[in-house]
């Protein structure tokens, strides 16, 4: 499709020089940039998890199985579901 638009002479020098340098045509290059502003801003916002704390008797080192992190994990799970 087509469509017009207009650019700063500045801003349309350096693109095309930066689409020739690429072997790129103009259209390509400015199809390429949209298509990458586009994406950029349709990603997902980062998930934030909270993560327990875990005793130890020795602060700075923690050495635990994985039977015991999942006691712990079970042991939380219970105590949110009680106090829901």
């Amino acid at each position: 499709m087509r469509t017009t638009v207009e650019l700063p002479p500045d801003l349309l020098r350096a693109a095309e020089a930066d689409a020739a340098a690429r072997g790129e045509t103009l259209n390509e290059f400015l199809t390429r940039a949209v298509v990458h502003e586009l994406s950029a801003t349709v990603a997902p916002p980062p998930v934030r998890v909270r993560l327990p704390l875990v005793p130890s008797e020795r602060p700075g080192g923690v050495d635990l199985t994985p039977a015991e992190i999942e006691s712990i994990f079970a042991a939380e799970d219970a105590e949110r579901a009680g106090n829901s």
